[in-house]
């Protein structure tokens, strides 16, 4: 497109937004003039949304239909005194009481010579890269520095 190119289109531009203005203005003139009881001045147009909402608001309250009369209600029942179950009444054996967990038995494992937290996790967990889970587990035992482990010590290994 050249510059000539440009200046045509805002030329169709302006004239689309003069003919739109145009046809806002004969709208405007066409449609009728609200009642007076919803506003001040019978030709003024609305001009705040917020009292354009409420008005409608209220034609619509007026227009619906009014709802019907509930029938009487009875009076509540009273209920029964709740009842405290005892060992003697059937209350307690409605829910059967849930099984106690067994204790979780510990794994442990004794180091031998040439073990490495790796190989530990590859051979007794079944992934070597649970080392670092085994490490964290037997802090206390192995020290600060994991490469560190010796023959003899007791390691707890997650489950």
């Amino acid at each position: 497109m050249g510059l000539f190119d440009f200046m045509r289109s805002d030329k169709k531009k302006e004239k689309a937004a003069e003919k739109a203005a145009e046809q806002v203005q004969q709208h405007a003139a066409d449609a009728p003039a609200p009642p007076a009881a919803m506003s001040g001045d019978a030709g003024t147009r609305y001009t705040d949304s917020a009292a354009a909402t409420k008005a409608a608001a209220e034609r619509m309250a007026a227009a619906a239909p009014k709802p019907a009369p509930a029938p009487p209600s009875a009076p509540p029942l009273a209920r029964p005194a709740s009842h405290t179950p005892t060992p003697t009444s059937a209350a307690h054996k409605a829910v059967p009481a849930a099984p106690a967990p067994a204790p979780k038995m510990q794994r442990s494992y004794t180091v031998r010579p040439g073990d490495s937290l790796s190989a530990i996790a590859r051979r007794e967990l079944g992934n070597e890269g649970r080392w670092r889970e085994l490490y964290a587990m037997n802090k206390g035992v192995i020290g600060s520095n994991p490469d560190m482990i010796h023959p003899g010590q007791k390691l707890t290994l997650p489950s």
